[in-house]
């Protein structure tokens, strides 16, 4: 018997106010329960307003969201949602506001009813299996562009959550941080949804891809992730690489 997915969009459309042209019509994107999606599209093509639709933040004009197959009809209904999905947000410094790291990766698990102790334990052990021990009681603000990234991705995975969605993560971050983050990504086991410009980063770490174009999510059917890690969405695409690969 088919799996309930975790999150389900059906012909969901949104239009900013005052706008003619809706910036979202009629998409529908599915995710399962150990899916990891890619997602681009030019500029201004609506891709972090669907993750903030995913997670209440907007509600759409029309269509439905689904998570677990329950529909969520208002606002209310995405509490239950945003204790199981955690949205990693474009800029860090949205994320982070406490004084040190500790702190801001022990706000999930304590407002999720984690007591003081196990909120710390849960926070500890998070930051370790992150590599991220030693920035345990440095100062948020003082930390690196990558580095908060790192730490805003370790405030969401101290909430055990069973789903991720990324918005654009490896923005402004160096080679190091970047490969870094693909090694992390790769070794979890939350489903996650990336939004992101980086063709070949979404290539290391995800398995199916989306393209966010003129209001519609169209999913590619034909990409395959080559031996070489570089994926295909559209052939017209810009790209180039060395080498071809017959898909497997």
């Amino acid at each position: 018997m088919p799996q309930t997915p975790l999150l389900q969009l059906q012909q969901v459309c949104f239009t900013h106010p005052g706008a003619v042209h809706p910036l979202l019509d009629n998409v529908d994107i599915t995710l399962e329960a150990g899916q990891r999606i890619g997602m681009i599209g030019p500029n201004g093509s609506g891709k972090t307003t669907l993750l903030h639709m995913m997670m209440g933040l907007h509600m759409p004009d029309s269509g439905k969201i689904f998570f677990k197959g329950r529909e969520l009809a208002d606002k209310q209904d995405f509490r239950e949602l945003r204790r199981s999905i955690g949205l990693v947000f474009q800029d860090a410094d949205d994320q982070l506001f406490s004084p040190t790291v500790l702190e801001d990766v022990a706000f999930g698990p304590l407002n999720l009813g984690k007591n003081a102790h196990e909120a710390k334990e849960i926070s500890l052990n998070t930051l370790k299996n992150l590599g991220l021990l030693p920035m345990a009681e440095r100062v948020t603000h003082q930390l690196s562009g990558g580095e908060k990234k790192l730490v805003s991705l370790a405030t969401i995975l101290s909430m055990q959550p069973q789903a991720m969605l990324l918005d654009e993560p490896t923005n402004n971050l160096d080679p190091k941080t970047r490969s870094r983050l693909i090694d992390i990504l790769n070794r979890l086991e939350p489903s996650y949804i990336i939004v992101s410009h980086d063709w070949d980063f979404l290539a290391e770490t995800c398995t199916d891809l989306y393209a966010l174009e003129n209001g519609n999510a169209v999913r590619s059917t034909t990409s395959k992730l080559h031996v070489h890690r570089h994926a295909h969405l559209y052939g017209n695409q810009p790209h180039e690489h060395d080498h071809v690969h017959e898909s497997e």
